[in-house]
């Protein structure tokens, strides 16, 4: 490896490093459930999202409600995934 490639993997450390810090404290606001300062921005998006999807954010979901959630999840994954093999001769 040459010293550009040194310094480039210098620079994702310290930039890693230097964002470890303030990107964990800010999650775990937001995983938190407290106000943070894009909450004014986000907020109603997310409400928007939400109302749009159906979610209740107050609620939880049961363990049958879970599997099927990720059932429905992953077959929808299966189709696009094989929709694009299928349409890849077409896809630019």
């Amino acid at each position: 490896m040459n010293i550009y490639g040194w310094l480039q993997v210098i620079i994702f450390l310290g930039v890693i490093l230097a964002l470890a810090k303030p990107l964990g404290s800010h999650m775990a606001r937001v995983l938190g459930g407290e106000k943070t300062f894009l909450h004014p921005i986000f907020g109603p998006v997310e409400r928007f999202i939400y109302r749009l999807a159906g979610v209740k954010p107050d609620s939880e979901m049961n363990w049958k409600e879970y599997a099927l959630a990720l059932l429905f999840f992953n077959v929808l994954g299966i189709l696009v995934v094989y929709a694009v093999q299928r349409l890849q001769a077409w896809l630019l």
